[in-house]
């Protein structure tokens, strides 16, 4: 059970805190040209600065090691969006805690906490992809038990205390020390969840607040896993704790506008990994399908603050995450989804919710 202080109020839905993901997929420029990963990564560090000037609330960057994403390093493009911003919270979506040591990932989210002036936060999860477990010398055998146990010491640590702790898949600590230490006494912390029961009584269990990833069919599917982790924070004598969705989406002047660029490079990303995975081509029907009552909340900044409001009510959130990168669509129109979503949807999305 945790100890570490709360950093993160359960909100109204009126005050509910929206933020954009990125995993710097790799794009095009205008001409269909591939960019480089170093023009890439640079173009994510543009787009963070630009969200924190237009009032986005975080951004996220997710952790991948394969070529059709830029960042395998988060927390160093973050302290670089963190040199160049004063107000928006610095994520991670997600930090693939089983392959990595939770001690050094403490330790670099603490650092970057720091430098940002308390303004980073991790969500730990096990990652969709397995690319990170042969690269680091690990068994996907082990896929369970890594995370299950790599957990348990992360949740340890956040209390900043020295620790003692033992398990298989690492030597074990005795009475260990971490720092640097964060000046508010832990560093904030989700559990990312795919929507398995198991998942979201685990991060009950620890007390952390629950991320959970809506990448394809209707979000009031998950109202279930929301009250489910409710339930058990109750049964477990846990403070009532924010519940987060992560879903993929794009911000265009007009609803066709925005399908229609966001659907070709969707498409492509979308088909290569359905390629590794036995997954048909998606087809545009499927696509269209899933903006019109699914998980992709593509369109105007009117359409898509309708649809984050009806989820945020739905599933009772303090915090959205739009994850606007989809493919390789080009650099120029993540930067006005961004600028849309910031100036017209979040404000949108307050206003309707404060009714």
């Amino acid at each position: 059970m945790s100890t570490a202080p709360d950093l993160q109020p359960v909100l109204p839905p009126h005050e509910v805190r929206l933020g954009l993901d990125t995993f710097g997929d790799m794009t095009v420029d205008e001409d269909g040209r591939p960019r480089s990963f170093g023009q890439v990564l640079r173009e994510v560090v543009e787009q963070g600065v630009l969200a924190d000037e237009v009032g986005v609330d975080a951004i996220g960057l997710g952790e991948h090691h394969r070529d059709d994403f830029a960042i395998s390093a988060p927390e160093i493009v973050l302290a670089a969006i963190a040199s160049r911003t004063s107000r928006i919270v610095l994520g991670t979506a997600v930090t693939v805690l089983s392959s990595d040591d939770p001690v050094r990932v403490y330790e670099k989210m603490a650092t970057l906490d720091g430098v940002s002036g308390g303004r980073a936060e991790v969500i730990l999860g096990r990652g969709s992809f397995t690319e990170s477990f042969p690269l680091f010398g690990l068994n996907l055998s082990d896929y369970e038990r890594l995370f299950s146990e790599k957990l348990d010491l992360f949740a340890l640590l956040r209390s900043e205390e020295p620790v003692s702790w033992e398990g298989t898949v690492r030597g074990p600590l005795r009475d260990a020390r971490v720092y640097p230490k964060t000046e508010a006494g832990t560093l904030r912390t989700w559990i990312g969840v795919g929507g398995s029961p198991e998942s979201v009584v685990r991060a009950a269990r620890y007390g952390i607040p629950m991320m959970l990833a809506v990448i394809g069919g209707e979000p009031s599917r998950f109202v279930p896993f929301a009250d489910l982790y409710r339930r058990a924070l109750n049964e477990l004598g846990q403070p009532e704790l924010p519940v987060g969705v992560h879903a993929p989406g794009f911000v265009a002047a007009t609803d066709e506008q925005a399908r229609e660029l966001m659907f070709p490079h969707f498409k492509a990303n979308r088909d290569r990994i359905g390629a590794e995975r036995g997954w048909g081509p998606t087809t545009r029907m499927q696509f269209d399908m899933e903006v019109e009552n699914g998980a992709v909340f593509a369109g105007s900044p009117e359409t898509v603050a309708q649809k984050i409001a009806k989820t945020v009510r739905q599933l009772g959130l303090s915090r959205f995450d739009l994850k606007y990168s989809n493919g390789p669509m080009p650099h120029r129109h993540s930067l006005e989804a961004i600028r849309l979503y910031g100036t017209e949807v979040i404000p949108r999305v307050r206003e309707l919710l404060a009714g």
